[in-house]
């Protein structure tokens, strides 16, 4: 569904991304994790189309997006870690404003943003301007816009962000459903136990490099710890030894 290789990106002498590769299949949740400044936001636009590449190839379902994007665009849902909502619009209008964009039947729109709208709690609020809408309901709003869309691949920044714990729950049941469907799902964020709860597979970035990939069993013999927990692995994968080390004893007393 996302095969990624040789992807760099540099902004002055600063290389953000460097070089890195890897592949997201069919029904696969894939995590993407990293410290803050590790390249994870820049990655993910350059996938989203947002951001254009130095160098390396990104295909979507078989489609190069540097040579068809207007094709890979529409077979992406994108959320990002801050959206852009035009706040004199009311969430329907937003939603029905995207869902035109993609080309939606309006059987489709309408049988899809009634469901998620009740199931998230805003479908009182369709109607309201978006400038009266928390943190949480725009959240909320931007992650309708992309399930709605029933495209194959979802591209995600820190999708838990302003969500109640209800929402979260419920964004998590999206997720697993969209991949048991066949659909896959880019996810990147700072909440490990988010990461360990739904991703079959895991890459740590470090200064704009892939540090490791693989599922917790993988990443436990990269780290060379018998530890459970994806926490500990991550602090030890991603160089933070001493921080680590003051965890350990905090735990022990």
């Amino acid at each position: 569904m996302l095969d990624v290789k040789g992807l760099s990106k540099q902004f002055g002498g600063f290389k953000a991304v460097d070089n890195i590769s890897l592949n997201v299949g069919p029904g696969e949740i894939f995590g993407f994790l990293g410290p803050n400044g590790a390249g994870k936001t820049t990655t993910i636009k350059m996938l989203a189309g947002l951001l254009k590449p130095d160098k390396g190839t990104i295909l979507i379902n078989g489609c190069n997006l540097a040579e068809e994007p207007k094709l890979c665009k529409k077979q992406t849902g994108y959320i990002p870690d801050r959206p852009y909502l035009y706040e004199k619009l009311t969430g329907f209008e937003f939603l029905q404003f995207v869902g035109s964009l993609y080309s939606m039947t309006e059987d489709l729109f309408i049988k899809n943003t009634d469901k998620l709208l009740n199931l998230l709690d805003l479908d009182e609020w369709r109607h309201h301007l978006i400038e009266s809408y928390s943190h949480g309901m725009r959240q909320k709003l931007i992650i309708i816009s992309a399930f709605m869309l029933e495209q194959p691949l979802i591209i995600v920044d820190e999708p838990m962000v302003g969500l109640d714990p209800k929402s979260a729950r419920i964004v998590k049941v999206l997720f697993k459903e969209h991949a048991a469907q066949g659909g896959s799902v880019f996810l990147s964020t700072h909440s490990l136990d988010v990461a360990e709860e739904l991703c079959d597979t895991i890459a740590i970035i470090v200064q704009g490099r892939i540090q490791a990939t693989g599922d917790l069993d993988s990443l436990r013999k990269q780290a060379r710890t018998e530890t459970r927990g994806l926490e500990d692995i991550f602090l030890e994968l991603t160089g933070v030894h001493e921080l680590s080390a003051v965890v350990q004893a905090l735990r022990e007393g």
